[in-house]
């Protein structure tokens, strides 16, 4: 739950502390003191977008932090965990906007994006504003509504997996028909490019090694003489070097007797020795693989010739010819094979169909089943609320396969009568704002109820109602704080004094600045407060007694 709120330089706040309670907390207070603003704080502190105008005239940035209590949310815990978020049990969430604009978000004192704050947030805390009504009429929100009830949102992202696998397949098929002229000419370009480079067959490093090869002829003579001279100096001119190592052989091995210091020295003359024996044997042997032949040397020429010519003509560079084949071969076999595969492409479309059609036919009767419940559930709360004649209806209309949508195959729509005889009708045509803010009000009440959000925020829902309704909606809202923490931003004393914990939010001047500041209301103060709301600007005895007693008839309800 919701343990504290702190906020600074917001609006017309310029430094606010509350601590809450778990049951039911009420926001009391003058039209615009900024009851709201607080509601606007927590949205931001849970990863609503915000901008710079939001930051109080003269500051250099707005903060906001909230601390929860996880202990029981286990799914708050495995996120953060997940994470590496989480900090020894605590939940601690900071927002800060600056003057120019910047937004930064923390988690447990670690940087976040702000679609993680997001996240968390949609765990912790769900507000439910005062124009809910205004978009209760989209049928997008009545879908959500109803499958957020019948707890099928899990399933319904199910369905819309498969939809979309179903429409990919669908979306490739009709690709691969569109290119059925392409594909010919393609088809027809590809065999000749293959024709011509088959007949070439370049090998795998080929290219390479006909330049080396190439190099080699160019400089035959030169090669030969110098390879010739070498072998002279080493083994067959007069002096040449093995005839010199071996005298030095002879030489030191004879002085050795007298000091075995030369000895190492004998044994580097003696692998010298053998190293000159070695490269001449060696020179002998390359002398052999000099090819003078001017037909190999023309062939040669003649074919990195070829080669270099067909790798321009694909712009490739010529070693890189060998795999170009490879990839032509395979987009070849692929278009030669395009019929088999429009063929595969419409089985597969056919086969994630039907598991679509099979999964949205589920989730449809799951529908049917959660309408019914939810129909009567909200019928019963309209009774509550001062609707003692009204009717609500949930009405799924099955939907074509050509009209398939990735939430499945039911048309919803709300429809309300709001009185006795009265045939229940779209509930985007009612025209009367009382009856749509108690209709709002008690979806949202039966919506939140089923839901696993431990606070729940309602800003003024309870707009349009009073009298004997505003204390059967304090008695929705207080039997819903018993299982959870509700926050409730209200003008109505029928609601206010049913509440647990009770702040009110007043704005205060000096002349030259304003400022809006929240002040946790005692017994006495709650009374007057109550008066205040009961009697307007003139607060006489009776108003005072009549709050008093309302207050003394919550708390012996509440016991």
């Amino acid at each position: 739950m919701l343990m504290n709120l702190q906020v600074r330089d917001f609006a017309i706040v310029d430094r606010i502390d509350i601590e809450f309670d778990a049951g039911m907390t009420v926001l009391t207070g003058e039209t615009g003191a900024g009851k709201s603003i607080l509601v606007d704080a927590l949205g931001l502190v849970l990863g609503e977008r915000g901008n710079a105008k939001l930051v109080r005239n003269g500051a250099k940035r707005a903060e906001f932090s909230a601390g929860f209590d996880i202990s029981t949310l286990q799914a708050a815990a495995a996120w953060l965990e997940e994470q590496a978020l989480d900090l020894d049990g605590e939940c601690l969430l900071r927002r800060v906007i600056g003057a120019d604009g910047r937004s930064r978000a923390f988690i447990n004192g670690n940087a976040v994006p702000l679609s993680q704050l997001k996240a968390l947030g949609e765990m912790l805390l769900d507000i439910h504003g005062q124009h809910f009504h205004q978009s209760l009429g989209r049928r997008d929100i009545q879908r959500d509504l109803l499958d957020h009830f019948g707890g099928l949102l899990d399933d319904r992202a199910v369905v819309a997996t498969h939809y979309i696998e179903w429409q990919t397949l669908i979306n490739r098929l009709e690709q691969l028909l569109d290119e059925e002229s392409e594909r010919a000419s393609r088809l027809d370009l590809l065999t000749f490019q293959l024709q011509e480079l088959d007949a070439l067959v370049v090998e795998s490093g080929e290219f390479d090694a006909l330049s080396g090869e190439r190099q080699k002829l160019q400089h035959s003579g030169r090669l030969a003489e110098g390879v010739s001279a070498a072998l002279g100096k080493l083994y067959e001119d007069d002096a040449n070097a093995n005839s010199m190592v071996a005298e030095a052989q002879r030489s030191i091995e004879q002085l050795s007797e007298y000091d075995a210091a030369l000895a190492p020295v004998l044994e580097l003359l003696n692998s010298a020795s053998i190293q000159v024996a070695e490269a001449a044997d060696a020179l002998q042997r390359y002398t052999d693989t000099i090819d003078m032949d001017p037909t190999r040397q023309e062939w040669v020429e003649d074919r990195l010739a070829a080669i270099q010519a067909v790798a321009r003509k694909h712009r490739v560079e010529p070693d890189e010819l060998p795999g170009l084949v490879e990839n032509l071969r395979a987009e070849h076999d692929e278009l030669s094979h395009a019929e088999e595969r429009g063929r595969e492409l419409e089985q597969q479309a056919d086969a994630a169909r039907g598991e679509f059609e099979r999964l949205a036919s589920q989730l449809s009767k799951a529908r049917h089943k959660a309408a019914r419940k939810f129909a009567e559930t909200v019928t019963d709360a309209m009774h509550g609320l001062g609707m003692p004649g009204g009717v609500f209806e949930t009405s799924l209309s099955a939907m074509y396969m050509d009209q398939a949508k990735p939430w499945g195959l039911d048309d919803i729509e709300f429809l309300i009568g709001a009185n006795p005889g009265q045939a229940p009708q779209p509930l985007a045509r009612i025209a009367s704002g009382g009856e749509l803010s108690r209709m709002s009000l008690a979806i949202q009440l039966i919506a939140s109820d089923g839901s696993a959000i431990p606070t729940m925020v309602f800003d003024e829902v309870d707009s349009g109602v009073g009298g004997g309704v505003a204390e059967m909606v304090g008695r929705c809202l207080q039997d819903l704080g018993a299982n959870r923490q509700v926050l409730c931003v209200t003008h109505l004393p029928q609601v206010a004094s049913l509440a647990d914990q009770h702040f009110r939010i007043s704005k205060v001047t000096d002349g030259k600045s304003t400022r809006t500041q929240v002040h946790a209301l005692g017994d006495e103060e709650r009374v007057e407060e109550l008066a205040r709301m009961l009697g307007g600007v003139e607060i006489t005895g009776k108003t005072l007694e009549h709050a008093a007693e309302m207050l003394a008839g919550a708390a012996r309800k509440r016991a």
